[in-house]
């Protein structure tokens, strides 16, 4: 099989830590751009990233690049990408386009001149006038920006943050991806202590316990690829097998790996509990009722990794701010920690500097949880005496 160009996309901000997780895959070329990076690979190469990517949303198969400012020029450029290596007479291929700053700015029309320009050219190489699409479904991404239109296949299907143990969710989620992404950007690491204090249904520590059994987060789902005739079939070399074989044995039985939940609400700890059982990690992680004020530790040099309330979805201002105030002063306490906190609030900043008296250590970092504008506030601590 010939090399594959290959996207995998992210949110805003995460680029780069896709960039570092595809680089420990052992893809060594890669290209970064906003929301995505792009890197080649074979069949393999699509198994192992939506398997091992924590961080990314999604892998593509990228078909062409072209300009396009009319539906004609649209129209003509797609018609000729080469539809035939991946579609047969029976694929299901949906359209999603995005289009962003672009005389192409209608996202309907763009679905609807691109499917219509795949349908002539299966037409072409099928001689048939109908498709009842009944087959494997290979979706296809049409992004539009600036003008310049990319053309990719979904391979995952459901979005990579479908780890399939949240089933259950309580208010304000944070995504799996989104969580992985917080602690790949923190110090911690299984050797540290890591604390929560605002865990909510549990994601942070689930992606925590994972990280330490160097567990693969695709492991226990599907993707759609799969299906597909030209990554699944004897061209495909037993890619997904393979993969999915060698995902199983890097996994380790972690050390003792200490990880701390606290919450105030007892429901978001009951599914918090219920997420952990899912995930195969419920006797790795202590769950405690508690708010952040009365949050203790004796250990030295642990890392606290949380996504507090904004005060926009989950909760009262005031409310949102006391919390601030708390993990302020714990900070202050723990005074051989790090903290991290991703928050939307503008005053979140000011309060902790306030309470903890670490207002000069903070490095900042913009993110998106789901659509709201967020920054990631680092507070680092000292190292430890054991690197």
């Amino acid at each position: 099989m010939e090399p594959l160009q290959l996207i995998a996309t992210s949110a805003f901000g995460l680029e780069a830590v896709v960039s570092r997780e595809l680089e420990s895959l052992g893809y060594s070329e890669r290209t970064v751009s906003d929301g995505r990076v792009e890197f080649c690979g074979d069949a393999s190469a699509v198994a192992r990233a939506n398997l091992w990517l924590r961080s990314a949303d999604r892998v593509l198969i990228k078909l062409g690049s072209f300009e396009a400012t009319d539906f004609g020029e649209l129209f003509d450029q797609v018609v000729e990408l080469p539809w035939c290596e991946w579609l047969t007479e029976d694929s299901s291929f949906p359209v999603r386009a995005r289009c962003v700053r672009s005389q192409l700015h209608s996202e309907p029309d763009t679905q609807a001149i691109t499917k219509k320009a795949v349908v002539e050219a299966l037409k072409r190489r099928w001689s048939r006038e109908w498709f009842d699409e009944t087959g494997a479904e290979i979706p296809i991404v049409v992004t539009v920006r600036r003008d310049q239109v990319t053309v990719a296949l979904d391979t995952t299907g459901r979005g990579l943050h479908r780890r399939g143990y949240r089933i259950l969710t309580g208010g304000a989620p944070l995504r799996e991806t989104l969580a992985a992404a917080l602690l790949q950007l923190s110090y911690w690491e299984p050797g540290r202590v890591l604390a929560d204090p605002c865990c909510g249904t549990g994601t942070i520590l689930i992606e925590a316990a994972w990280m330490a059994a160097n567990r693969a987060p695709g492991l226990g789902r599907g993707f759609l690829a799969e299906e597909w005739t030209r990554l699944a079939g004897p061209e495909s070399g037993g890619a997904w097998q393979d993969a999915r074989a060698e995902a199983a044995d890097l996994a380790v039985e972690p050390p003792d790996v200490r990880l701390q939940g606290g919450d105030i609400n007892p429901k978001a700890l009951k599914l918090a509990r219920q997420n952990a059982r899912t995930a195969g990690v419920e006797s790795r992680i202590e769950f405690r009722e508690l708010s952040v004020a009365d949050f203790e530790s004796r250990d030295k040099y642990g890392c606290v990794v949380t996504n507090p309330p904004y005060g926009e979805r989950m909760g009262e201002l005031s409310e949102a701010e006391a919390v601030y105030g708390d993990l302020g002063r714990l900070a202050r306490k723990l005074e051989t920690w790090s903290l991290y906190a991703i928050s939307a609030h503008s005053g979140f900043e000011q309060i902790f500097a306030a309470e903890s008296g670490r207002g000069g250590q903070v490095r900042r970092r913009k993110l998106y949880n789901g659509p709201i504008e967020c920054t990631y506030f680092q507070y680092a601590g000292p190292r430890p005496p054991w690197g």
